[in-house]
């Protein structure tokens, strides 16, 4: 016969009986709890970590040290220059002295001097500066007179519309038409044309961007001193054609004006040669070359420039050099 087990109802944990031979725990009330907390010791707070020991800088390397300096070989004196320090009466400067003899322009001399190629009194003169009498010799080395002749000296037919100089207004310089093609095929000179020939290739003298004929570019400095110079009085000869402005012919009394008596900005021009060529035409040989002072003389006398042309200056004629072509002034040939 089965046997039936009772099942215990459950019972809370608070509300078990105490174990057999236990008294029976009595609950704390709240205000025992909250006495009991106060009273217990504090809990330790965990140490906080500490912070790493810095670590010492890294030594610096030691700068390097600058090397001991060269002993350097005691430069060479350069000789003195014969003129005395304190300028006696009548010196001047040697590169001026130069361009006087006609020896070279001053840029030239400076440069030869640099070099040690001039002498004066045969003794070598390298200072920039050095004086010199007129009485001293003054001498230039063979390699300076080499270089100078390797300069050439360019005659070109300057048509209408190049201007002598530098570009302006949109026009373009005469020294553009200095090319192969342009080398005038007549040319008596002989000389083969280089492009080294166009370096420092500049005009002595200048040509209206209206006018035409004989126009002179130079890498020579004493070419350039002898047509341009404050001292040059080398003849260039025009041949201008001319009508009268107001119907009226150019009078004797004008005439004689230009060839002396007229003045351009407050300054009184040099005698000129004006002579009658044609009813219609007029030569002109003037020493000095203000800018457009051939028309600005003719239009003082009443008279209107339609066309102007330099044929000569010096003993160099245009000759017939074609319009626009060019050819090299000849080892014989001179402007004085």
């Amino acid at each position: 016969m089965a046997t039936l087990k009772l099942k215990r109802p459950a019972v809370a944990r608070g509300d078990r009986a105490p174990l057999r031979g236990q008294a029976p725990r009595a609950r704390p009330t709240l205000a025992e709890a909250q006495a009991r907390r106060e009273a217990a010791p504090p809990r330790a707070q965990p140490a906080a970590p500490r912070a790493p020991a810095p670590r010492p800088p890294a030594p610096r390397p030691p700068a390097p040290r600058p090397p001991a300096p060269r002993a350097q070989a005691p430069r060479p004196q350069a000789p003195a220059a014969p003129a005395a320090a304190a300028h006696p009466p009548g010196s001047l400067r040697l590169a001026k002295r130069m361009s006087e003899l006609g020896l070279a322009s001053r840029r030239e001399a400076d440069e030869w001097i640099e070099r040690g190629w001039v002498r004066v009194d045969g003794q070598v003169v390298d200072q920039l500066g050095a004086r010199v009498l007129p009485s001293q010799q003054v001498t230039i080395d063979r390699r300076a007179r080499e270089q100078q002749a390797e300069r050439v000296t360019v005659l070109l037919n300057k048509p209408v519309g190049y201007v002598s100089g530098q570009a302006e207004d949109g026009y373009e310089p005469a020294v553009v038409l200095v090319t192969p093609e342009n080398h005038w095929a007549e040319d008596p000179s002989g000389r083969a044309f280089r492009r080294e020939h166009l370096r420092h290739l500049a005009p002595a003298g200048r040509l209206d961007i209206d006018s035409v004929g004989l126009l002179v570019l130079t890498q020579d400095g004493r070419v350039a001193r002898q047509l341009i110079g404050a001292d040059s009085m080398v003849e260039k000869e025009y041949l201008v054609r001319v009508s009268p402005q107001e119907g009226t012919p150019l009078s004797e009394d004008g005439l004689r004006l230009l060839r002396h008596g007229l003045e351009l900005d407050g300054v009184a021009l040099a005698p000129a040669q004006v002579d009658w060529v044609n009813e219609d035409q007029l030569r002109f040989v003037l020493t000095e070359g203000r800018k457009r002072q051939i028309r600005r003389m003719c239009e003082a006398v009443g008279l209107k420039v339609t066309g102007l042309k330099r044929v000569r200056i010096g003993r160099v004629m245009l000759g017939k050099l074609p319009p626009g072509q060019w050819r090299y002034l000849q080892p014989d040939e001179s402007f004085e």
